[in-house]
């Protein structure tokens, strides 16, 4: 059987394949540090989207919080 993953992990990267992230990009090449923030901004945009919902009085983020 599988190890469940733990889903409180606030560590990590939430972008999972460079190769993904690579194959977006299609005129431009990409450096290792981009990654990082890249993760980043979209850690921010989550977090903005959480603070949209509660305001809204919602635990449920919809596209309408990004």
């Amino acid at each position: 059987m599988a190890a469940k993953k733990n889903k409180k992990t606030a560590s990590g990267d939430l972008i999972i394949s460079k190769s993904r992230t690579k194959a977006a990009v299609k005129k431009s090449n990409v450096s290792s540090d981009f990654y990082g923030a890249l993760d980043e901004c979209v850690r921010t945009m989550i977090a903005g989207a959480e603070r949209r919902a509660a305001a809204n009085g919602r635990k449920t983020l919809r596209p309408q919080d990004l």
